[in-house]
């Protein structure tokens, strides 16, 4: 009977312990089968796939720039050693020197033919500003593309000493040169001066070009961007001397808006305007005894903007470039006020423009007939004269100098536009071509950090963006090779858009700052509580489980 119970309870121990092992193995089971797996899902950080081949392949991508090209002979003006017969095409290609990485190639695709009835009609006026705007409603329009029309090398079109003349819009008129090599020498300077040059596609590309390439003002111009903000500002540092009225409402309405509406294309502007009373230039002028009056040197003009900006606030929450436009006029004790230049002569514009930061104008104040008159006098400032002074510091900001054309040429003023259309097209080229640069560069940083740290969330609208950039590059380069200059340019601006949405996303920042030591202050006190019964329970039925095969086998 005891031996009975004895056995019963040895049984149901037994029983206990083997139930207890399966409890412990259903726990660590479930824990390691599920609950990992589980934890490591929920927890884990999101990452979309990115096209990292399409976006190292960037930087490596060849761009050719196909400039389609008329050239159109006059009667008369055929030279003798053509080829073939009229029309035919040509294509001449040149490879701009960059890097080892970075491929661009220019090719003009040329279409020789005669003039036709219209056209022949329209050369025959009698200057050549009436055969420009005769011979505009019958060109080729397309951003980009030019039309040459070749007059006898006698033509009366073009006044003496004048090779070529480049109208308003996108054609020019030049003499002949008497042989096909001549002439095709002429063409090459107009296309380069028309469309771009190595120097102005090397400038945009400034990031990638060795600074041994560079001009000395590569760097001097605006780089590309989506918008810009104009800023007009008067300074008048003695308002107890002067009261000045000027009228930037109407001047910028009838002389900025014009400009405006045509770089309306390259980027969107923004314009506004204000006074600043007692702002001073921070740089005491020198006094002339031999002109009475008060110099600012070619030296000290730097140490001018520095004070002054701090004025203006203007660029402190802006998301684009600012352009500030001052128009200082100097209190009544340093009247009247000149700048001059290097060599000590005074600027006949009495004005100065920053590479990248706009230009001050010195607008000096008639004194009194009589010492005994009233003050503050009654100032109106000539806004004609100081916006003609503003849009050529513009168009020095935009890098639009018509001081490197070859002496020969005559170009024509583009009136109230402020810039032909095919400077317009100059920016257009310049401006794609960093465009792609750019977004090249953002995309290859972001891929790199991305592909660096691993913590970072990619969630799939960034990833889209990313996407949307490497294909909006690849659109603008083929558009380019097809000689669609607006199509690559719109696409250039949609990559740069979706690039700088991708890189400026949020997202990227939330686990970026998370280190190591965080998780573990997080997931100890989780999974320490839960995991410490397990870990005891396998290690006893580990001990259990040794003993019993050390134990001597009972034989009967």
């Amino acid at each position: 009977m005891v031996a009975a119970t004895a056995a019963a309870a040895i049984a149901a121990d037994e029983a206990e312990r083997a139930r207890g092992r399966r409890a412990a193995l259903s726990f660590a089971t479930i824990a390691v089968v599920l609950g990992l797996p589980l934890w490591w899902k929920t927890t884990e950080t999101y990452r979309a796939a990115l096209p990292y081949a399409d976006i190292d392949g960037l930087g490596q991508q060849p761009v050719q720039l196909v400039v389609p090209i008329a050239v159109v002979f006059g009667p008369g003006s055929v030279p003798a050693d053509l080829p073939r017969p009229l029309p035919f095409r040509d294509v001449q290609e040149m490879e701009i020197s960059v890097n080892l990485r970075t491929s661009v190639t220019s090719r003009y695709e040329m279409l020789y033919r005669s003039t036709t009835g219209q056209e022949e009609a329209a050369l025959a006026a009698a200057t050549a500003r009436e055969a420009d705007a005769a011979l505009h409603p019958l060109q080729d329009t397309t951003l980009g593309s030019l039309t040459m029309y070749v007059v006898p090398e006698t033509s009366s079109l073009l006044p003496q000493g004048a090779n070529v003349y480049v109208g308003k819009h996108r054609s020019a008129l030049v003499r002949a040169g008497g042989s096909l090599a001549a002439l095709q020498a002429r063409l090459r300077e107009v296309t380069q001066v028309m469309s771009f040059t190595a120097s102005s596609i090397a400038a945009a590309l400034s990031d990638r070009v060795p600074d041994g390439q560079l001009r000395p003002d590569a760097r001097r111009y605006l780089k590309s961007s989506l918008g810009y903000e104009i800023t007009f500002s008067l300074l008048n540092p003695d308002p107890k001397s002067h009261t000045v009225d000027w009228d930037i409402e109407g001047a910028v309405n009838r002389y900025v808006k014009p400009v405006l509406d045509k770089l309306s294309l390259v980027a969107n502007f923004s314009v506004d305007s204000q006074i600043l009373y007692y702002a001073v230039l921070g740089v005491t002028p020198r006094y002339d005894k031999e002109s009475s009056s008060f110099l600012l040197s070619a030296h000290s003009l730097p140490h001018v903007i520095n004070p002054v900006e701090a004025r203006l606030g203007s660029s402190a929450a802006s998301l684009y470039p600012v352009l500030n436009f001052l128009l200082y006029v100097p209190e009544r004790s340093h009247s009247p006020l000149y700048i001059q230049d290097k060599d000590g002569a005074p600027v006949s514009t009495n004005a100065f423009h920053s590479p990248r930061w706009g230009g001050i104008m010195v607008y000096n104040v008639e004194a009194p007939a009589s010492p005994q008159a009233s003050l503050p006098l009654h100032v109106d400032v000539d806004m004609a004269r100081v916006m003609e002074v503003f849009l050529a510091q513009l168009r020095l900001l935009f890098g639009l100098s018509r001081e490197e054309v070859p002496p020969e040429f005559l170009l024509e003023s583009p009136g109230n536009e402020g810039l032909a259309d095919w400077e317009l097209d100059h920016l257009l080229w310049a401006h794609t071509v960093e465009n792609i640069a750019t977004v090249s560069t953002t995309l290859t940083s972001l891929a790199q950090l991305l592909d660096k740290i691993g913590n970072i969330v990619i969630k799939d609208d960034v990833a889209s963006e990313v996407y949307r950039a490497v294909a909006s590059v690849q659109s603008a380069v083929t558009e380019l090779s097809l000689g669609h200059l607006h199509a690559a340019f719109q696409a250039s601006k949609e990559a740069v858009t979706s690039s700088e949405r991708a890189f400026f996303d949020p997202s990227l920042l939330h686990l970026l700052y998370f280190p190591d030591d965080q998780k573990f202050a997080i997931y100890i006190p989780l999974f320490l509580p839960m995991a410490v019964p397990i870990l005891l329970s396998l290690a006893k039925i580990v001990r259990e489980t040794r003993q019993r095969t050390k134990e001597p086998t009972k034989m009967d």
